[in-house]
């Protein structure tokens, strides 16, 4: 099968390129998916699940991409809740190959079924955004209604689902980014904006929770921001900075059939709107991951770009 594997952890995505892998095969309660959309992380580059397996073994050349949107077409022994044929989205785990390929063998725990007029691309584009945004802001950050929120990086993939999350929990959102992201923001929910080069942080006073994703400077600022009894979410590593009688709480996100669900939900009825930037195919996936610009939204690969859309609404 056509894969993107990398094998040099200090070529960074210059090291990434298309090869041939062996199919995979299913293991006890794994499923295999045929991938007709993926979803990438750029930073999965320097997690270091991405070149070890949990023992800290090299397991290069390795296969990045974690969120997929796909069909099951085998099941290993023992899997339960999936059938062959289903249309399915979520995450792969960290720690195996993932899903910047023809095909991926997932656990199938870590799948939803992909409701039939959701577009693969879409589902694709779901799972890390919207669960991050989701644990984020009620797991963590316990978010309630009549609360403010400052959401960095508000027009990107994650920030642009944490806007319209804490708006639909009755949330006032200021979101932040450069000065070209503020309509973007304003279009998803924000209701007021700070450009971080041009306005004073400070100026917004203080709020009850940040959803940090930016961290280093913007992040220990920030902290001063919060609250007595708030929070400073973070997911970009644990904060430099606490919030004097606050909480400071980072995290990674988990995959949770049930959440995927509810996010799948949301995007049907119109709650939740995706924030797709660039799509692209799997042979033109490297060039996609280099940009010559800046783009903000979900960079999706196509794997199957002749069924990907099937007439389905897109929902962007």
């Amino acid at each position: 099968m056509k894969a993107i594997v990398v094998t040099d952890r200090d070529a960074g995505m210059a090291g990434m390129k298309l090869a041939e892998r062996p199919q995979p095969k299913a293991a006890i309660n794994d499923v295999i998916v045929q991938i007709h959309a993926s979803g990438f992380v750029p930073t999965e580059l320097t997690w270091p699940s991405t070149w070890t397996d949990r023992g800290d073994r090299d397991r290069t050349p390795s296969i990045p991409g974690h969120e997929v949107a796909g069909v099951v077409t085998a099941l290993g022994y023992g899997t339960r809740g999936l059938s062959v044929g289903q249309r399915v989205f979520g995450l792969a785990d960290w720690y195996r190959d993932g899903t910047l390929a023809e095909y991926a063998a997932i656990e199938a725990r870590n799948l939803a079924p992909l409701p039939g007029d959701v577009d693969f691309t879409v589902g694709a584009s779901l799972p890390i955004s919207g669960l991050t945004a989701l644990q984020g802001l009620f797991e963590h950050g316990r978010l309630r209604a009549g609360q403010s929120v400052i959401a960095h990086g508000a027009a990107g993939a994650v920030g642009s689902m944490v806007t319209q999350l804490a708006r639909e929990a009755g949330a006032h959102v200021i979101g932040t980014g450069r000065a070209a992201d503020r309509q973007k923001a304003l279009e998803f929910g924000a209701q007021e904006f700070v450009d971080l080069d041009n306005d004073v942080l400070e100026d917004v006073g203080g709020v009850d929770l940040v959803f940090d994703l930016i961290g280093g400077d913007i992040g220990k600022r920030s902290a001063r921001l919060v609250r007595a009894g708030g929070t400073l979410v973070s997911i970009v590593g644990p904060s430099e900075a606490r919030p004097v009688d606050g909480l400071a709480i980072d995290f990674v996100v988990e995959c949770d059939r049930p959440q995927l669900s509810d996010i799948a939900q949301r995007v049907r009825d119109g709650r939740l709107r995706t924030n797709i930037g660039t799509v692209t195919t799997l042979d033109k996936a490297v060039a996609a991951f280099t940009p010559s610009e800046r783009r903000t939204g979900k960079t999706v690969i196509r794997v199957r770009p002749e069924d990907s859309g099937s007439g389905r609404a897109s929902y962007a």
